[in-house]
């Protein structure tokens, strides 16, 4: 299979994350008691996959493949279901992989848009290595953000179950939901390590373009948001014990803001548009 461009790979990916989705909808009617290793083998297939175009498309380029909005989100996906794999392996939540698959799913359909993979102008083709540091970190903090936005919608799904008294929160297999919550907040506060770091880095050492304004730069300007958001999240969660559900929503909301916006935000850029 040789002959398989990076985009072929990406959309075999895609499709595995798609059936990953469907199954994933047998698990959610049965009480997610049973059958978690099938979903655990589809995500780790489309992984594979998923990783072979990136790194047929890095080694085309000789460089981390996060140069056009299509490489960022093939990127981000990528990221999320590499964190589900490796806290996977822990059977009790395992069940993330069936919240997973249908933003991977979402994310890689919206990928495969041909008009986000444009071509690399000459700018972009003298990327320093601070650069790629700078955009892998970041995507990377989307990615825990968005494991996060995954365990939290995990979360408020158990607390419904147990709210209404359902006998499947009782006899499932899924993690207490404290754990969830812990999981939420853990998630989090990796994904605002990543992102400090990443803008650090982009701050102080990253190449910028000559006669470009990087204070008023609107990419700049929405990653401090971002930035703030999460911080203020991560502050109320610890400082004042805000927890359980409010965290699980805020999680969710922010995490959709940042998905909703990127895109757009990355267009207006005059620093980071493709």
């Amino acid at each position: 299979m040789l002959w398989l461009t990076d985009r072929d790979w990406f959309g075999l990916a895609v499709l595995i994350y798609g059936l990953s989705t469907v199954y994933s909808v047998f698990l959610w009617r049965h009480g997610f008691r049973q059958h978690n290793r099938v979903s655990y083998l589809l995500l780790l297939a489309g992984f594979l996959c998923h990783t072979t175009a990136m790194w047929q498309r890095g080694f085309s380029l000789d460089r981390c493949p996060v140069n056009n909005l299509f490489e960022a989100t093939m990127f981000t996906a990528w990221t999320i279901v590499t964190a589900y794999l490796l806290i996977g392996t822990w059977s009790r939540v395992r069940f993330l992989g069936a919240f997973a698959s249908p933003i991977l799913l979402a994310l890689g359909v919206f990928a495969l848009n041909r008009q986000l993979d444009t071509a690399h102008s000459p700018a972009r083709e003298s990327v320093d290595a601070w650069t790629s540091l700078h955009a892998a970190l970041v995507l990377l903090s989307y990615g825990a953000f968005g494991l996060s936005a995954v365990a939290a919608l995990m979360f408020l799904t158990h607390d419904h179950n147990l709210k209404f008294h359902k006998l499947r929160a009782v006899f499932s297999l899924m993690p207490p939901i404290e754990r969830l919550g812990l999981v939420v907040s853990r998630l989090l506060l990796v994904g605002f390590v990543l992102l400090t770091l990443g803008m650090v880095v982009g701050t102080v050492w990253a190449r910028k373009p000559a006669g470009v304004s990087f204070i008023s730069d609107t990419k700049v300007i929405w990653s401090v948001l971002v930035w703030v958001l999460y911080g203020i999240l991560l502050v109320l969660r610890w400082r004042f014990a805000e927890g359980g559900r409010r965290t699980a929503w805020a999680s969710l909301g922010i995490f959709g803001f940042v998905m909703l916006t990127f895109w757009g935000t990355n267009l207006l850029s005059a620093i980071h548009r493709p």
